[in-house]
């Protein structure tokens, strides 16, 4: 029988070993690793080898809960090998209001996930066909729209536009940066702008919804595309479920924000597989492929 004190130290000890998870820069993965070669699923519980995880594209072998992705672990997925070529690399965070402590942890989590802000910008080749993809990474400051964010996904989009090529944005956010304030609210309409003449210009825009896409990236970029994706399960709104019932005093209806209830309603164009993501893309770029 243990003593209470064992049993103490030992939940000391699996809670020190918890935090010191999700340090794999590629595959960003958000599920727990238990020791080194296990990782447990944050929904259900259970453990499983990581190779496991890997060979299922980072969903639970047992519930088929969906993990967040790193945007360099996506893009391997999904650019056809040798053609990645990454835009706007140097672009790091800026702190325009001098926001106490904002630096510190931009760098600490610039460390962490070896990302310099919370999106990539890149152009290549899938199946064959020449597009600008851009994937924002939660492990970042959630994912959160800032001054550095709004310009590298407006300058993205240009490039798109000058290139004639179709555009990809795969949205992972909690919203507009509170650290920079107004300077964050303002790429919304950014971002919006950018597409809107893409668009004009004839251009091709896939929104690819994944969990969680909500606040100012949900109300602009990532609610534009032509056609819109979204992965199983994946969160989209723009206040989280909690703060509308608390706002209309009410409860709100099962599944509400989530991509199924979004695709029931016409919101969603899709749900795609993440392991049918790359095939659906190549298939939806031939039918828009210009004669």
């Amino acid at each position: 029988m243990k003593s209470p004190i064992q049993s103490l130290v030992e939940l000391v000890k699996d809670r020190d070993l918890r935090q010191k998870a999700n340090k794999d820069t590629m595959s960003g993965t958000a599920p727990l690793k238990v020791p080194a070669t296990f990782i447990s699923c944050r929904k259900c519980g259970r453990r499983a080898l990581h190779s496991r995880w890997e060979e299922n594209y980072y969903i639970c072998p047992h519930c088929g809960s969906y993990s967040p992705i790193g945007a360099y672990y996506r893009l391997k997925m999904l650019y056809d090998p040798g053609t990645f070529q990454e835009l706007d690399q140097d672009m790091a965070v800026k702190d325009p209001l001098d926001f106490p402590e904002y630096r510190e942890k931009a760098e600490s989590q610039a460390k962490k996930t070896g990302l310099k802000e919370a999106v990539v910008s890149s152009k290549g080749k899938i199946g064959g066909i020449p597009v600008v993809v851009l994937v924002l990474d939660s492990r970042f400051f959630m994912g959160s729209m800032s001054q550095a964010v709004g310009e590298k996904v407006t300058r993205g989009i240009e490039v798109a536009d000058k290139e004639q090529c179709p555009l990809i944005i795969f949205s992972a956010s909690g919203g507009a940066r509170m650290q920079e304030g107004i300077y964050s609210l303002m790429q919304m309409a950014k971002t919006s702008a950018a597409v809107e003449l893409f668009s004009e210009h004839g251009g091709l825009f896939i929104s690819y919804l994944t969990h969680p896409t909500t606040g100012g990236v949900t109300a602009s970029f990532a609610t534009l595309g032509d056609i819109t994706l979204a992965e199983p399960g994946a969160l989209i709104g723009f206040a989280g479920p909690r703060v509308i019932e608390q706002t209309i005093n009410s409860k709100l209806p099962k599944g509400f924000q989530k991509s199924e209830y979004l695709e029931s309603h016409g919101f969603v164009d899709k749900i795609v597989e993440r392991k049918d993501m790359r095939e659906t893309l190549i298939q939806l770029l031939k039918l828009h492929q210009k004669a």
